[in-house]
Formats: C-alpha cells, structure tokens, sequence
C-alpha cells in the first residue's frame, strides 16, 4: 500500500472537481473526480476550516466517536470502467470493521479524523509523476 495526502482539490471546467492526492515524497498524483459537496467539505477540512453547521462528514465522524469506533485507515482500493473504489477501515472494541465507500467520502472522513489514506499499488497506473504536472504550470 502506498500512504497517500490531499494535495488539493480543484475544480476543472469540463469534468467538475478532483480531488488529488500524493504519495508522501510527492512522486505521483492520483487524481480522483468527485462532486462539488464532496469537494467543499474535503477543502474545509484540509484548511482546518469549522463550517457553522456540521457536514455530512462530520456527522458520520460524530456517529463513529459516539460509538467508539476509530477510523483506522482509508484504503482506495480500485477502479474499474472510471469509477474508484475506497474503504473505511474501524475498530470497535476490538473488532475489524470494512465499510464500502466512495472515495470522496473516505477522504473526507480521513481528514478529519487524522488517518492515514492508501492506494493500492494497482491504481499505479492511473497517477501521474508529480514533476510532470508541477512543470506544466
């Protein structure tokens, strides 16, 4: 598995927002399409931002404070035909816990509670090498 970070979030004219991420030496990106609602609540994460309202992603992380489940980790795990693949990974007095999810979601929650992200290795193939985007700007 390879650790992976938000980098950013951006919004693009002809495909909406991506979120994308970097592996921590920022060798390559994984730019990963997702919505606007999404896109708002990992960017105020991401700058530590409070909404005056909890989001979505706050209310889940709340559920799973409340339960005592931790968020261990974020796995995005594949993609197939476009679409990406995620899971949460929880521990609840002493269980394993694998949630299916989209990896929006996963990202969001992740940020917020300060868990790692990983990329399976397979998804290699749908990066790009950091120095490649950076010199195009």
């Amino acid at each position: 598995m390879l650790e992976m970070k938000v980098l950013s979030v951006i919004a693009d004219v002809s495909s909406g927002f991506s979120m994308l991420l970097t592996d921590m030496d920022q060798k390559v990106i994984l730019p990963v399409g997702i919505g606007p609602f999404e896109a708002q609540s990992i960017a105020i994460a991401v700058q530590g931002e409070e909404p005056p309202r909890p989001l979505t992603h706050d209310l889940l992380k709340s559920v799973c404070d409340s339960l005592g489940a931790a968020v261990e980790k974020v796995v995005i795990t594949d993609a197939r035909e476009g679409v990406f693949y995620a899971e949460v990974h929880l521990q609840q007095d002493g269980r394993s816990l694998v949630l299916d999810s989209r990896p929006s979601d996963a990202v969001a929650l992740a940020v917020r509670c300060g868990c790692p992200i990983y990329m399976s290795p397979k998804l290699v193939e749908f990066t790009y090498k950091f120095e490649d985007i950076v010199t195009q700007e």
